[in-house]
């Protein structure tokens, strides 16, 4: 299939034909655009540590929804369950765990709530705002 993509093979390493990749680059462009028009939402999935900082700098950047550590299965075949992981997140995001007395939790109760605070920022901050599956996914890097 890539075949037509490719000018020249040399020792092992494939240069890609720009003229006719710019074709489809200026297709897939315009279809963002048109999505992000009509209020569709991207989500932005890059997963390699050197895809990173720069999804997750970039889907800030237009305020949309991004996933930079793992892919969590069922995100988005089962997004029921995932939005309540995320409202369990925003939950844990409202308790202030300097205060032990207050919130009439022991430490080590304070301690693993946090950690699940972190973890769950970590895996789900990305995705806190999106409230319905994406229209529309931007995949870096997908070959291992």
């Amino acid at each position: 299939k890539m075949k037509q993509y490719i000018l020249v093979e040399r020792n092992g390493i494939h240069i890609i034909n720009l003229f006719k990749s710019l074709d489809l680059i200026d297709k897939a462009y315009d279809f963002i655009r048109q999505t992000v028009a009509h209020n569709g939402t991207v989500l932005f999935v890059g997963t390699k540590k050197q895809a990173q900082e720069a999804v997750k700098k970039q889907a800030i950047r237009v305020n949309m929804p991004y996933v930079s550590e793992r892919w969590l299965g069922g995100m988005l075949t089962n997004f029921q369950t995932v939005s309540k992981r995320v409202s369990r997140l925003k939950e844990l995001e409202e308790m202030d765990f300097s205060d032990v007395h207050a919130s009439g939790l022991t430490k080590k109760e304070l301690l693993l709530l946090e950690r699940e605070k972190d973890k769950l920022e970590r895996q789900l901050g990305g995705i806190r705002n999106m409230n319905r599956t994406p229209s529309a996914l931007f995949v870096v890097d997908i070959n291992k």
